[in-house]
């Protein structure tokens, strides 16, 4: 796998005053036993490709999973579990429409004005259609969509790809209208409990930053595993 690794040199892509590098790799489809390698190993997919940090200064990126027999809820994520009892949730291939693509927009305006540097240049302008093609439908995995609905209206849409052993939760957006009733909180309660019914073992989170606010939601999952020193070590 090391032999077709590079590294490209950008923009921290979640808003630290450093220089990022992705170790990434570009990738003709996978099996599910080789994606379930790369996320051993801490990789993260973006469209076709397979990718690390590999920062020079900083290891703020760690990995982070959930075994999922193991967590249990805590009082709040019991509270929004009975609160969003009303939402219907539906999963299937990942197909585009202008209702999701449409969300995403108000998602990323909302949510992340003022990092530009995450998203493509043609996001920027208005053109999540370019953005979401690219990350989310061009796949070299079984990758599906898990769509949570009040009704007729769409509340957030969730990006997961499905390997032997795990889920691994590419991208998750919602309404920001709607950010009372802890979106971000159901679609991980909801893909534990995909996990147990598919029989799979862990739940794949991406990064955990210590230092971004925005990603503490994570670690309230507990008890959850971070990669660190090339091991998966559980913390309480």
């Amino acid at each position: 796998m090391r032999d077709y690794l590079f590294d490209v040199a950008a923009t921290c892509p979640y808003g630290l005053k450093r220089r990022a590098v992705y170790r990434q790799a570009p990738c003709p489809p996978l099996s599910g036993e080789v994606l379930d390698n790369f996320l051993q190993a801490g990789f993260r997919r973006n469209g076709n490709t397979m990718y690390t940090m590999a920062c020079p200064d900083c290891r703020g990126c760690v990995p982070i999973r959930l075994r999922v027999a193991d967590f249990k809820p805590n009082r709040n994520q019991r509270r929004v579990w009975r609160r969003n009892r009303d939402v219907r949730v539906s999963q299937g291939p990942l197909q585009l429409s202008e209702g999701k693509l449409a969300l995403c927009e108000r998602f990323l305006a909302r949510r992340y004005p003022d990092q530009p540097g995450m998203f493509a240049p043609e996001e920027r302008e208005g053109r999540a259609v370019d953005y979401y093609g690219g990350f989310f439908l061009n796949s070299i995995v079984e990758t599906y969509e898990v769509a949570y609905r009040l009704e007729d209206q769409l509340l957030g849409l969730a990006v997961i790809d499905l390997s032997p052993t795990a889920l691994n939760a590419v991208y998750f957006f919602f309404d920001p209208d709607k950010a009372d009733r802890s979106p971000g909180t159901l679609n991980i309660l909801y893909l534990i409990e995909l996990c147990r019914y598919l029989g799979l073992e862990f739940l794949y989170l991406g990064y955990w930053i210590e230092n971004v606010s925005a990603m503490n939601y994570k670690i309230r999952f507990k008890p959850y595993q971070l990669r660190i020193d090339d091991e998966w070590q559980t913390m309480p």
